[in-house]
């Protein structure tokens, strides 16, 4: 008896990721022909980036609004507040040893350089990802900083 598949609902992100690396590096073997095409694809991405932008700063005020009408249905606010408190407690801690010990002993081990230099230059990124909470709209911020703070070549970055 043959398996029979079944299709899974949602998007095939591993062939739109697959198609996505074949169209650069195609585009790229263009040459000056697929430079007009990478350059759209780069303007298009830079107009995303904007909209995502405005979009994420209005977010914190409609889950603001979100949290406040969950917390007003509340019975117990006290055990609300304590339960947060120690995940928050939680979180902040496990991000604090996962961020500030373990990831900067990684790249000092990798590089032989001082990782605190390099996350200095990324003051602003970290900034507006606390501010707005995501990182598509830290992303245009983040490759900026890497560039110019930290001399991360454009093609990486």
């Amino acid at each position: 008896q043959m398996p029979v598949g079944t299709e899974i609902e949602g998007m095939n992100i591993l062939g739109l990721v697959l198609f996505a690396l074949v169209l650069g590096v195609a585009l790229k073997k263009l040459g000056q022909e697929g430079e007009d095409l990478i350059r759209f694809f780069n303007s298009f991405n830079e107009a995303t980036m904007v909209l995502v932008s405005w979009i994420m700063w209005y977010v914190p005020i409609g889950i603001m609004f979100l949290v406040g009408s969950k917390i007003v249905e509340m019975e117990d606010i006290v055990l609300l507040v304590t339960s947060l408190g120690k995940y928050i407690f939680a979180s902040i801690l496990g991000h604090f040893i996962h961020g500030g010990i373990i990831l900067p002993l990684i790249y000092f081990a990798a590089t032989r350089q001082n990782p605190y230099r390099f996350l200095l230059g990324l003051i602003t990124p970290f900034a507006t990802a606390f501010a707005t909470c995501s990182s598509s709209a830290t992303l245009p911020s983040m490759i900026k900083c890497i560039e110019e703070n930290n001399g991360v070549d454009k093609r990486i970055s």
